[in-house]
């Protein structure tokens, strides 16, 4: 007889031979949706399918009984501030696992705008070695694409490739030189790499607090124009078609700029992009009466550019779902909306967010967590994201239709600035396994 969901070996030590029962499979990859069970050896996936079950379980092996629950590929999480190092009092690699793996996230990407800056190799070595010491979920991080992320002169990006470094961005700032943008696309294509932009016009953007609008006029703050994302992706996309060098947009948050990346992926160029759980959840209402915790960059929008975000994803021209996770202390977002700073953290709900695109009736299941494991690790080219015998054994279980309620203070995360405080959701991770370890188990499940 199987046990309910028991509480397999947790922590730093790998199990042996762990049996995952009575599951409901899922693997966007390669299209599985089944009845079935999972085998893990040590570190590794050992077998999967809709065989696995009481015959067919190995002597000696621990039973997980998953109670019909869904077994998928961990969360491939792509951008992420960790705040370490420079800003541990915000989060430490320690913390920001910890939240990872609460939200069903086995790997993630952090942004080199920690202090001192991802420009050397260095820092992407302490990165690594951070993560090895901690050993809950993995964790890469991008090189900056400029030295001290000042917009001048490039980093060695073959040097850090080497290192480690698996994309190369300006994190929370938009690479504004249109001549370092075209040396970077050009470099990058000699490592295969990916230049990820924060799609936004410095200039125009200046001083904004908000999507510029009739609800910033009537709350007397400086808005931040739609126009400002879309001509830098514009400028972005005819560097492209000259360099031929791989794009991608982050959290993209408007129809038009959605349009342009739609027309540039129709004519065959290297050009993809992701958004936040918030520009397709929210819209520029959750403003309220100058909330900060609402305060993001890119700022909520119309709810014209929502749907826009919504429908983009039904049709695949946005390619993966990101947190966008930016913690921030008590100090930096309880001050006057001006002065308050960007960013919300988002671990802990980017599953159960996203998961609300299926039961709204807007994407398929498999698709949307298509855009959270398998299509973003292929963007950074990384073997994770899959159910796939003698691949890492990185997956979460999770209740689908389990119905429940945001409380920030529960987060794991040491930052608690999120606008989803108190917001009812449905879907919530149950097991967070990191090669063939338990990493997460959320008691009373």
């Amino acid at each position: 007889m199987t046990r309910e969901l028991q509480r397999a070996p947790e922590g730093r030590r790998t199990p042996g031979r762990v049996a995952y029962v009575n599951a409901r499979l899922l693997d966007p990859a390669s299209a599985l949706d089944a009845k079935g069970g999972l085998i893990t050896d040590g570190e590794a996936i050992a077998d999967f399918g809709a065989h696995i079950g009481q015959g067919t379980i190995p002597e000696g092996a621990t039973i997980v009984d998953c109670r019909g629950q869904c077994l998928a590929p961990g969360l491939v999480d792509m951008r992420v501030q960790v705040r370490e190092p420079g800003e541990e009092h915000k989060e430490t690699i320690g913390t920001a696992s910890r939240s990872a793996a609460a939200g069903g996230v086995t790997a993630m990407v952090c942004l080199p705008n920690t202090n001192p800056v991802i420009d050397d190799v260095a820092v992407v070595e302490f990165i690594a070695r951070r993560a090895r010491e901690v050993k809950l979920v993995k964790i890469f991080a991008y090189g900056s694409v400029t030295k001290g992320l000042k917009g001048d002169d490039l980093t060695e990006m073959g040097l850090l490739g080497a290192a480690g470094a698996v994309g190369f961005t300006d994190g929370v700032k938009a690479v504004a030189n249109a001549r370092v943008m075209r040396r970077a696309l050009t470099y990058s294509r000699a490592f295969g790499s990916l230049i990820i932009q924060h799609p936004e016009e410095p200039r125009l953007a200046e001083g904004g607090a908000m999507n510029e609008g009739e609800l910033a006029m009537r709350l007397g703050l400086s808005g931040i124009p739609a126009i400002a994302e879309a001509m830098m992706i514009e400028r972005d996309l005819r560097l492209v078609e000259v360099t031929g060098g791989r794009y991608h947009a982050a959290h993209v948050s408007t129809a038009l700029a959605l349009e342009q990346i739609r027309r540039a992926k129709d004519a065959g160029l290297p050009v993809t992009c992701d958004t936040a759980p918030p520009y397709f959840a929210l819209d520029e209402t959750a403003v309220g009466d100058y909330r900060t915790f609402a305060k993001l960059s890119p700022p909520l929008r119309a709810d014209s550019d929502r749907r826009a975000v919504v429908a983009a994803l039904k049709d695949g021209t946005i390619d993966a779902i990101a947190s966008d996770h930016a913690p921030h202390d008590q100090d930096s977002k309880r001050l006057p909306f001006t002065q308050a700073e960007f960013g919300i953290v988002g671990l802990e709900t980017l599953l159960p967010l996203s998961l609300k695109l299926h039961h709204d009736g807007h994407l398929p299941l498999l698709s949307v967590l298509g855009a959270l494991t398998c299509k973003p690790a292929d963007l950074l080219g990384l073997p994770l994201g899959r159910l796939v015998s003698g691949a890492p054994a990185d997956f979460v279980i999770f209740d689908l239709d389990r119905p429940w309620r945001v409380e920030v203070e529960r987060f794991k995360s040491k930052s608690k600035n999120s606008p989803f405080d108190l917001h009812p959701v449905q879907g919530r991770a149950m097991r967070t396994v990191v090669d063939g370890r338990t990493v997460f188990w959320l008691d009373g499940g």
